[in-house]
């Protein structure tokens, strides 16, 4: 559980990293103790991986938007659920104060209906509200921001394509400021293999291992979730970049293989992100291994020059910058999540007046939940 006071210029005041459950003894200890020790907080922001099929906007925490993510618990198993023991636990901790669930697939939101729409039965979609949410929408957000100044431009005028690649990974394309096209889909266990996690393979491929060698749904979840992705690749060995780097360097094959395997695959989506887009400004690495891998990012990089972005990049600097040498630029962004998440809070609460507006004056966009009247936090103190 990652905690974080920030102040109104987004400054990071205080920060605690409790490394247990979230409905553990040890996290409320830990939260009490954060919460005892660092600045009285306006608000409190929670990033919540799905917001399901009825939230499409950041949005204040009460009874209606609490009951709305309950409905996202089975779609993203591994990530809703202690999350909302987290929430809960600040909620009892802090009553009276305004909490706001900040949505990674809001960013998301208006994939165009080309995009957002699976070749499957009508009754599907219709009756099961199964389509393409996407996630990783804070990070984008933030890296989008990013990228434009770091290229002085207009957000609005840049088409990119932007991944995030760490523990889940994903590619988007962004044209105008708004998602087009992103890899992962109705779970974040689509598109790229990922730590622990396979990403897409053949819908086929499961239906013949349940049927034909007898495995359950339980088991093709667990393998999928937890001992696929760079650590199944590996044989067992890591999910860590890092590692299988080191491990690859030192001549172990499976290593080797995990990572040509990575490599290719986020090259494939980096360039079906690419077929969304009228051109291409630039190519961005953000994530923990975009930002802190330089072997992974020329793997893709000198993969690509069909789309003019070549390798050779720099590996001079740490911060934030533009990395390549010729082409299509490459730039890395560091994510942070933290501060994107005080902006998104800073922004619901701005414009509901610094009061959850009720809901016959409620105007976020359609499939959104309204919110009630709660609290008014003091105006843009620090935010938790």
């Amino acid at each position: 559980m990652k905690l974080a006071v920030l102040d109104r210029d987004l400054t990071v005041l205080d920060e605690s990293d409790i490394d247990a459950a979230p409905d553990s003894d040890e996290v409320a200890e830990g939260l009490g103790e954060f919460l005892d020790r660092a600045p009285e907080v306006a608000a409190v922001g929670h990033r919540i991986v799905h917001g399901g099929p009825r939230l499409s906007a950041h949005q204040v925490i009460d009874a209606q938007v609490r009951s709305a993510l309950d409905e996202a618990r089975s779609l993203a198993p591994q990530h809703v659920p202690p999350a909302l023991a987290a929430l809960d636990l600040c909620r009892r901790r802090l009553p009276e104060t305004v909490q706001v669930a900040c949505l990674d697939t809001v960013f998301h939101t208006g994939l165009p209906e080309a995009a957002r729409t699976y070749a499957v039965p009508r009754e599907w979609r219709n009756d099961h509200g199964v389509r393409r949410y996407g996630f990783h929408g804070l990070s984008y957000a933030w890296t989008l921001a990013r990228t434009a100044e770091l290229l002085s431009r207009d957000p609005a005028d840049l088409q990119v394509v932007l991944t995030h690649l760490g523990g889940g990974s994903s590619v988007c394309a962004v044209r105008g400021g708004r998602s087009v096209w992103t890899s992962m889909g109705f779970t974040p266990l689509e598109g790229l293999p990922m730590s622990h996690r396979s990403g897409s393979v053949d819908p086929g491929m499961l239906l013949w291992l349940q049927k034909e060698k007898g495995m359950s749904a339980d088991e093709v979840s667990d393998a999928l979730e937890h001992r696929s992705g760079l650590l199944g690749l590996s044989d067992g060995l890591s999910g860590d970049t890092r590692e299988l780097v080191r491990a690859a360097g030192a001549g172990h094959r499976p290593a080797s293989l995990a990572l040509e395997v990575f490599g290719l695959r986020v090259r494939q989506e980096i360039a079906a992100a690419a077929a969304s887009l009228d051109r291409l400004d630039a190519v961005v690495f953000s994530g923990e291994i975009g930002a802190d891998q330089p072997e992974v990012r020329e793997l893709v990089a000198a993969g690509l020059p069909v789309l003019s972005v070549h390798g050779g990049l720099d590996t001079s600097q740490d911060e934030d910058h533009v990395i390549s040498r010729g082409g299509v630029p490459v730039l890395v962004v560091r994510p942070d999540e933290q501060r994107q998440l005080a902006i998104e809070v800073r922004r619901v609460l701005e414009e509901s007046g610094g009061r959850p507006a009720g809901p016959a004056q409620q105007t976020t966009p359609a499939g959104a939940v309204g919110t009630t009247p709660g609290g008014t936090p003091d105006d843009g103190q620090h935010f938790s």
